[in-house]
């Protein structure tokens, strides 16, 4: 273990700890006292009916998707109990470099999507005793954890909406996040993932951070010199001034971990490879979400799954920054997109039926 000045409640924060105890992992092996970050808004009702789940993206913490949540929002705090849950292995959770040996590091266990959903099951069933989910709503990572709510807890979700991301990971999506990947593993000071600072890791986060660059943005963004929704004024700026240091202060080895992860998001594996017969599972309203100029997760992938899931519609959000335009950096254009949809979402009467916790 070590300490990773990032991942603190300063700037992170505020979040509490759930220890799940010894948790059991889909691909053998287990994280030993294993911790879940999260944050609560607003109260949960007689009923517990009232609850909204938001998972974590790829690298984001509870403190991203706090831009979601408002009193003039459709994830609204005076309305619903808005639990965000940070995925296992964000920095905040347990992760590689805040696990005790023998799980520490190089050492920490593959993780799956279907290891947060169950995890985040256990801490929403066990704290809350709640039986019954209004919404789950995230984005890109999240929208992977998102889905795998609904279809594995087909009963207790009543609401879901994908944003910018899918239900199963594309070959063309593995090879992204392959590079990603070698970016970092490339560093000789990542040393099989025992190093002693992510300064160790410098040139890999940055080779890493530059990827992003490409593929996280649109080509019209570029054109369009709209670096400046991030606050800077060049494109130099933009990349070494923003990214490079963004990507700089996380842990590599965790970006590792949520990455292996991301590339094996599939909700098929719960269907034994079929995919339409895992989407025919759910039950709740859906709203799927790409964004017009996302490059990681294309509409026409979004769009192709949506045609497989009952009871669902296709509700396109538009960005100019892509899949970067999940920050929120377009401020009222793009937020109020995603109230609308989520308002009328939330809007819609759906059935209620009875969920034994198990």
């Amino acid at each position: 273990m070590f300490e990773n000045t990032y991942y603190t409640q300063e700037n992170h924060g505020p979040y509490k700890i759930y220890n799940l105890g010894d948790f059991e992992l889909e691909e053998g092996g287990s994280i030993p006292n294993c911790k879940l970050a999260y944050a609560t808004f607003g109260e949960l009702n007689e009923a517990k009916d009232n609850v909204i789940i938001i998972p974590t993206w790829f690298s984001g913490t509870n403190k991203d998707m706090e831009a979601y949540i408002g009193t003039d929002r459709a994830l609204n705090p005076n309305e619903y109990f808005i639990i965000i849950i940070n995925q296992i292995g964000n920095g905040l959770s347990s992760s590689p470099h805040n696990s005790p040996a023998p799980v520490n590091m190089a050492n920490f266990p593959n993780v799956r999507i279907g290891d947060d959903v169950r995890a985040q099951y256990q801490l929403i069933t066990e704290k809350w005793g709640i039986k019954e989910i209004a919404l789950v709503v995230g984005g890109s990572m999240g929208a992977q954890q998102t889905y795998e709510w609904a279809v594995r807890y087909p009963d207790m979700v009543k609401r879901a909406a994908p944003i910018a991301g899918t239900a199963k990971n594309t070959p063309h999506d593995f090879l992204f996040t392959t590079t990603l990947m070698e970016a970092i593993t490339s560093d000789p000071g990542w040393n099989g993932g025992n190093y002693q600072s992510c300064t160790e890791v410098a040139d890999g986060l940055k080779r890493h951070a530059n990827i992003w660059a490409i593929m996280g943005l649109s080509t019209e963004f570029y054109k369009q010199e709209k670096w400046t929704l991030f606050g800077v004024h060049t494109l130099d700026d933009f990349i070494s001034g923003f990214l490079q240091p963004l990507f700089g202060m996380m842990d590599p080895n965790a970006l590792l971990s949520m990455a292996w992860k991301w590339q094996r998001g599939d909700v098929s594996r719960l269907t034994n490879g079929n995919l339409q017969e895992a989407l025919g599972r759910i039950k709740a309203k859906v709203f799927v979400m790409p964004i017009d100029e996302d490059i990681f997760f294309p509409p026409r992938d979004c769009i192709e799954e949506q045609k497989m899931i009952p009871n669902s519609e296709l509700r396109m959000i538009n960005s100019i920054a892509g899949h970067f335009g999940l920050f929120g950096v377009e401020g009222k254009d793009y937020h109020d997109q995603i109230d609308k949809h989520l308002n009328e979402l939330l809007a819609i009467n759906v059935a209620k039926t009875v969920t034994k916790l198990t």
